[in-house]
């Protein structure tokens, strides 16, 4: 049986100060950011309006959620003993683990509420069952029982809860209705937040493999999984040419091409250096940084 990380703390020759930065993980909020800004574009470019009220409420909301789902991704990571070489975990540095789990949850019910006054100021529970429903598929990624991203539905779930549901309750909050305009748009950022959670298995596979963890790149191999990457940027910017074609998109949303040398980067760095785990530590920021700039230009475009 593997051992919990709490009863087993690796001592790491890093300066604090900078494994508390990378604890912290601060431009990984561009994943709670982008949904909200495109899902908000979208609606700004069918009715002409931005209820900026709502705006930053849902923002504020969707940032203390993804700090909630962090910390407790490393709660239930500590229990399994998958991050005993993650030197940067939350739990690692304090050894509180239980605190670290309150405070989790607090920024949960800010969130929450957060949502639900959206809710409550336009009589409609819509938006804030669909931000419970992206909640619920965030704990059933690590939580127990179900861990489903033990068994490689990390990316699913990922996509899902960040892409459709999300956008869609970004647009919905603004606008009290759908449109195939935003679904395209979600289809774009579901996608490519779902390649941060992909391209972050890399440079850990033994570990994960060690904890009973089936990630997707744990499945097929690490030289396999990096053949992929191509085909899953291909597919980012094939839907973008396609949505501009039918109209869901202004022709303007084509600027998303400016982030090709990005994908580009991502996808030969993590190609030239699939086996060598130590190298691949910061990869997922170069995804981050794909997901910065498509949903930046995806969600200007839409605006201007």
């Amino acid at each position: 049986m593997v051992k919990s990380l709490v009863d087993t703390p690796q001592i790491s020759p890093i300066p604090s100060r900078k494994l508390w930065m990378a604890a912290i993980k601060l431009p990984m909020y561009s994943v709670a950011i982008v949904p909200i800004a495109t899902g908000t574009a979208v609606a700004y470019r069918d009715t002409g309006a931005i209820n900026w009220a709502v705006f930053a409420t849902f923002l504020a909301a969707a940032i203390v959620i993804l700090v909630w789902e962090n910390l407790c991704n490393d709660v239930f990571d500590a229990e399994t003993g998958i991050d005993i070489h993650k030197a940067h975990s939350v739990v690692n540095l304090t050894g509180k683990k239980n605190l670290i789990l309150a405070i989790a949850n607090i920024c949960l019910l800010m969130g929450i509420g957060g949502v639900l006054a959206i809710s409550w100021l336009q009589q409609d529970a819509v938006v804030v069952s669909l931000v419970a429903l992206c909640c619920l598929l965030g704990y059933m990624y690590q939580g127990p029982p179900f861990r489903l991203g033990y068994q490689g539905w990390g990316e699913i779930l990922c996509f899902f809860a960040f892409g459709p549901l999300g956008v869609s309750a970004a647009y919905y909050s603004q606008t009290q209705s759908w449109s195939i305009g935003s679904l395209a748009a979600a289809v774009v950022v579901g996608i490519i937040t779902s390649l941060i959670l992909f391209c972050s298995h890399f440079n850990q596979v033994e570990d994960d493999l060690a904890a009973g963890k089936r990630s997707p790149v744990v499945r097929l191999g690490t030289k396999r999984a990096s053949q992929l990457l191509p085909w899953v940027c291909a597919v980012i910017y094939a839907v973008t040419i396609v949505a501009i074609a039918l109209q869901f998109f202004p022709i303007w949303t084509a600027i998303v091409l400016v982030s090709l040398p990005i994908a580009w980067k991502l996808c030969t760095f993590i190609g030239d250096h699939h086996e060598q785990s130590e190298m691949l530590l910061n990869c997922r920021f170069i995804a981050v940084a794909l997901h910065f700039v498509v949903g930046s230009c995806l969600s200007v475009s839409l605006i201007f």
